[in-house]
């Protein structure tokens, strides 16, 4: 008979569940014996907790399906939880094991003794449970499959005591049954038709799964029906975008950009999203960013179809064979001369191979990528989703196991990389098809402006050295080479193409330093112009509300 973490192992390869992202520690030891006794299930080492959780969060993104990771203890699961934060906000589905103490070792209160529970409450709310017998084991953990599996997605953690992993007398279990999803009712359906057919100024809001294409379709057609405007979050989960899809207008990070773009709406209609609020408070400014006398309704919820409710939306209002607007395709311009920001971006813009997944932590030197490959072909976008920085090189881990056959491409910022910066070991461990670049402005440069934004007075040397990264300047491709990645600095706009062109030729893991002007500490004069390059097609009398927003 197998012993607890045999029968688990089963239990998560006949449920699908195929790959384990781990950092064990010795309470885990069985469970990573164990690997070996399951052929279906991937086991991938990660050098650190987050690079774990949020490689797990990029493979989820792309397979549509929950990968494992495996932490040790309360202090793994610590070192984990940014990532599996970013999970949460994201609804994106990871089945989270923790590895324990003995069950009769509790009680001795030994060095790394802690409460795990409590910790993952955080991160688990829908779905935390320590397992304590054997026998029960695989019972449990069907149960955090079937709660990371369903809708909305969560972070499921199931606390792994090493008694019941070692014990004899494992028992696997079937499979959860897929979870279903129903659609929008016929009486939403009917009054949220009725709204858009009033002529009022409206919008749909996207998120989650209306990202993909048979939603954004949908909501094209109704769109180009009635009129209402199209919106994205902030930050997608996952977006499906470039030529031949729909054009989509993601809300603004800044408030003050989100204000404008929001003004004059007099209904919202949410589709698997939320109101959109303010990132942060500030002094005298609104968090919540619908506009006073707008109505916001929900089509769907996360927990519903959103693809379904569109199509019968579109249905209710005759939109079903309208032929919508689509992105035609276009590349911008070989970059030529000094590497800067928007360079890079239009770098990616220029060579974006076909079936790309870009994952986008950039911060502000990626302020340019979304008009940069608005054109470009197919591909998918993965942002951050719960802004804990330290997302995107993992991110990058996880797509690229989920999608061998595509391109991955990582823009990453300096200062976040430094965050998750052992995932450059794991893909070369692993042999990644994944181009990472690195925007080296050797600053916080967000914070720069963020430091403006809160009205922070007297505003000296010693508060912009916690923001400043130049001293001394990283060189990443130093530390990429270090961890086996093939790695090269650039600073001209052609020696980046050049490298970016040789990177996308060339299967395996490649990092490209770009080295570029910190370019947004300053005044709000200084802020306001890279605030309004966010969307160049922003209208004059838009651009000037903006303007009087700002004014000293």
């Amino acid at each position: 008979m197998p012993n607890g973490a045999q029968a688990l192992m089963k239990t998560l390869a006949d449920a699908g569940i195929d790959v384990c992202f781990s950092n064990p520690g010795t309470s885990e030891m069985h469970f990573v014996a164990a690997l070996d006794d399951e052929p279906r299930m991937r086991a991938v080492l990660t050098l650190f907790e987050g690079v774990a959780t949020g490689a797990a969060d990029g493979y989820a993104r792309m397979a549509d399906k929950p990968a494992v990771t495996l932490l040790h203890l309360g202090c793994g699961l610590g070192n984990g939880l940014a990532n599996l934060h970013n999970a949460r906000k994201g609804k994106v589905p990871i089945v989270n094991i923790v590895g324990d103490h003995a069950t009769y070792h509790v009680a001795l209160d030994a060095q790394l003794q802690s409460d795990i529970e409590t910790v993952a409450r955080n991160v688990s709310p829908g779905f935390v449970r320590t397992s304590k017998r054997t026998d029960e084991l695989c019972r449990d953990a069907v149960d955090a499959i079937t709660a990371a599996r369903g809708r909305p997605g969560q972070v499921a953690t199931l606390i792994l005591p090493a008694d019941v992993s070692w014990g004899d007398g494992g028992v696997p279990c079937p499979p959860p049954a897929a979870p279903t999803l129903s659609a929008a009712d016929e009486a939403t359906i009917g009054e949220i038709a009725q709204v858009l057919r009033s002529g009022g100024q409206a919008a749909l809001l996207l998120g989650g799964h209306a990202l993909r294409e048979p939603a954004l379709l949908a909501a094209a057609r109704i769109a180009a029906k009635t009129g209402v405007k199209l919106l994205a979050e902030v930050f997608p989960t996952r977006l499906e975008r470039g030529a031949g899809l729909p054009q989509v207008e993601r809300i603004a990070y800044l408030a003050e950009l989100a204000g404008v773009q929001l003004a004059g709406l007099q209904h919202l209609i949410l589709v698997d999203a939320k109101a959109p609020v303010s990132f942060f408070a500030y002094p005298g400014k609104p968090s919540e960013l619908v506009p006073a006398g707008c109505r916001v309704q929900t089509l769907a919820t996360s927990a519903q179809d959103a693809a379904a409710s569109l199509i019968r939306l579109a249905s209710a209002l005759g939109a079903e064979t309208v032929q919508p607007p689509l992105q035609p395709a276009a590349r911008p311009a070989r970059p030529r001369g000094r590497l800067t920001a928007e360079k890079v971006c239009k770098a990616v813009g220029y060579l974006l191979p076909e079936n790309a997944i870009v994952v986008d932590e950039a911060i502000t030197s990626g302020l340019m990528l979304p008009v940069m490959t608005a054109g470009a072909p197919r591909h998918d976008l993965i942002t951050l989703t719960g802004g804990a920085i330290g997302q995107g090189l993992p991110n990058a881990i996880g797509a690229a196991i989920a999608c061998p056959t595509r391109p991955v491409l990582a823009l990453i910022g300096d200062g976040t990389a430094m965050y998750t910066i052992q995932s450059l070991w794991t893909m070369a461990r692993e042999q990644l098809d994944v181009t990472v670049i690195i925007f080296n402005n050797a600053s916080y440069s967000v914070l720069n402006v963020e430091l403006e934004r809160v009205g922070a007075a007297h505003i000296g040397p010693k508060a912009r050295s916690q923001l400043d990264l130049a001293n001394p300047r990283l060189d990443f491709a130093r530390l990429a080479q270090g961890m086996g990645v093939h790695a090269i600095r650039a600073e001209s706009a052609e020696s980046f193409t050049h490298a970016l062109d040789y990177a996308l030729s060339h299967k395996g893991p490649h990092l490209i330093e770009a080295l570029i002007p910190e370019s947004l500490s300053g005044s709000k004069r200084r802020i306001l112009p890279w605030m309004l390059r966010a969307l160049p097609s922003l209208p004059h009398s838009v651009a000037r509300a903006l303007k009087r927003k700002l004014a000293p």
